[in-house]
């Protein structure tokens, strides 16, 4: 029986036209090649499986290559290109640094830079998975990185380049390996089961490009074990099983259900999917993919978008014409948003269901916020409700129609004398001159009486006059009254009488408190309260709303405020002892008796402060 050799190694590009979707690179590396502008040091980064590696390889068999083409690629006939292909060439040397990524291994590999090569141009240090060295195995190799000999050239491959440290990358030419797309894993796999007889449809090799996510390692991976699962003969239904995704006629389906607002059948289709195996989060990311192939779809500018086999092109860009995109916009977001917490949720069943039990429903939801077409932020109830507004009419505008008013009315009194009744007064409230303490409106007040009052009757009187000829027999009318002198005499006296209301209401602590408290005035709205010691501070502050409202009372003014002061009084005297800590005790002994400190020297004593 023959060894197997899987797809990856067998059909590994062995010339830079090979490489498939490094265009950019390929062509770079030909062309310093050809023009003998190579630099010492290259830096491959990029995801896995895209060719760094196999680049690497191809430009170190190329550069010793005795007889390279016109295009730049390696002859494959000469002794060096053969000993390549053996593995035989002394001059090429690779270090996986994963596991070897001491200083240790990199001052080998220096050691290893000073003999000059036996055969061909250059020398050739591969370094695999570069980032895995230790920060002083990079220190190590700075130097020899910065200015190797002439005949060492160094590759260093990595598929992490931001754990890099800057020092490495700014000695190296960097070239950045992208994904390769579906269109050219396609082509390659057809070139392949082309070359190996096997019967394959499209779908099926297409679906493998979209499941391999741009790493053509995977695909040749995917592709050996389907062609096992499938003994020769690739499908789209094998390998839609085989590789557990699921078809995009559920999601379809779905949707369909879903825009219908048929809740019991998305259920039921869901229970279907999950009866066949597949988990809750496959659901919602491969619902979320395919919302967004439909959102691209929506513009033809972006349906190249389309992450998608080309069976289900037509069906997307018709369902795109359907569906709004606020509506996919939405399911977008609640999807996302389901996937995130998918992890925390227990009953990961229910989860998924309630993330369609809103989707069921989130056509309703848009509807309730659009308003003639388009999406306002506001939530609509069942019932319109205008707002009420009141226009507001200039104040010079209400007295002219006031005044007019008042004319004609006087008027019609005047013509009519019997028939016309005594009416209300009419005042017109006209903005005085404003002055630096108190404004005082002037209110001009006529009243039309019988025929024995003159008709242009009225004189100005006070806010106060008028207000109490109107409406004195419904309201009591008072006149705000002068603020009273804050003065020591009447403060105290209603200091006074507010700690006899204390003992009243038996409260001894705080009319005691009240009676040794020493008042001060600091300025006319501002007092100070001066008690000997905290308890007394609190009995005041517990009164001080009800205290504030019987001095805003006596004074007439609510400006007055007071603050409270506690009085430490006179210090006791402590004794020495009490005053000083250890230290200070031993040290005030040792200058009355100096024989202690003798002793604490002589023993080579250690006091414990």
């Amino acid at each position: 029986m023959e060894n197997f050799i899987v797809s990856a190694r067998k059909y590994r590009p062995q010339n830079f036209n090979t490489v498939v979707g490094q265009a950019h690179i390929t062509t770079t590396l030909k062309n310093a090649i050809l023009n003998q502008h190579l630099a010492h040091a290259f830096l491959f980064c990029g995801p896995r499986g895209v060719g760094k590696t196999t680049c690497a390889r191809i430009l170190a068999k190329t550069i010793n290559c005795t007889q390279i083409t016109k295009e730049g690629e390696a002859c494959n006939q000469c002794e060096s290109c053969v000993s390549f292909e053996k593995g035989a060439s002394l001059n090429i040397h690779e270090l996986d640094a994963a596991s070897n990524n001491s200083v240790d291994d990199i001052r080998a590999l220096v050691e290893q830079v000073r003999f000059a090569p036996q055969a061909g141009k250059y020398k050739v240090y591969i370094v695999d998975e570069v980032h895995m060295l230790s920060a002083s195995a990079f220190n190590a190799f700075l130097k020899t990185l910065e200015e190797p000999p002439p005949y060492a050239i160094f590759i260093l491959a990595t598929t992490e380049k931001h754990k890099i440290l800057p020092t490495i990358l700014s000695r190296c030419q960097i070239f950045d390996f992208k994904r390769i797309v579906p269109e050219d894993t396609v082509k390659h796999l057809e070139e392949i089961v082309a070359k190996e007889n096997i019967k394959a449809e499209r779908n099926a090799l297409q679906l493998i490009a979209q499941k391999s996510e741009g790493c053509m390692r995977d695909a040749l991976s995917i592709l050996d074990k389907i062609v096992s699962f499938s003994n020769g003969a690739l499908t789209y239904e094998n390998t839609l099983e085989h590789l557990n995704i699921l078809d995009e006629g559920y999601f379809f389906k779905l949707l369909t259900h879903l825009t219908e607002e048929d809740l019991t059948s998305a259920m039921l289709l869901y229970d279907e999917i999950n009866q066949k195996g597949f988990e809750g989060d496959t659901v919602l990311y491969g619902m979320a993919a395919f919302i967004r192939n439909i959102l691209v779809c929506k513009d033809k500018a972006s349906a190249h978008l389309l992450e998608s086999i080309e069976g289900w092109r037509d069906q997307y860009l018709a369902a795109a014409e359907k569906i709004s995109t606020p509506y996919l916009v939405s399911a977008l977001n609640i999807l996302n948003e389901a996937e995130i917490q998918f992890k925390m949720a227990r009953n990961k069943r229910l989860h998924v269901e309630l993330a369609l039990i809103k989707l069921n429903f989130l056509q309703q939801a848009i509807e309730l916020s659009m308003e003639d077409g388009q999406l306002v932020k506001k939530k609509l109830v069942d019932a319109h409700y205008p707002i009420r507004t009141k226009k507001i009419v200039p104040l010079s505008h209400i007295v002219v129609n006031a005044e007019a008013k008042l004319v004609i009315e006087t008027a019609t009194a005047v013509k009519n004398p019997i028939s016309t009744p005594i009416v209300p007064a009419k005042e017109v409230i006209t903005p005085a001159v404003q002055d630096k303490t108190i404004v005082e409106p002037v209110i001009t007040t006529s009243v039309t009486t019988s025929h024995s009052a003159p008709p242009n009757a009225g004189s100005k009187k006070s806010l106060l006059a008028v207000l109490q000829q109107k409406y004195g027999n419904d309201y009591n009318i008072e006149e705000v009254k002068e603020a009273i002198s804050l003065d020591i005499e009447t403060l105290q006296l209603c200091w006074n009488e507010y700690a006899i209301k204390m003992e009243k209401d038996l409260k001894h602590s705080v009319a005691g408190t009240f009676r040794i408290a020493t008042l001060q005035i600091e300025d006319p709205t501002h007092f100070t309260i001066t008690v000997p010691a905290l308890t007394a501070q609190k009995f005041v502050e517990q009164e001080r709303m009800t205290l504030m409202e019987t001095i805003w009372e006596r004074f007439q003014n609510r400006a007055i405020q007071f603050s409270i002061l506690v009085d430490a009084g006179e210090k006791e005297d402590v004794p020495l002892h009490l005053k000083l800590n250890s230290k200070q005790k031993f040290d005030h002994i040792a200058k009355q008796y100096p024989l202690v400190q003798q002793l604490k020297e002589r023993l080579n004593l250690e006091v414990n402060f």
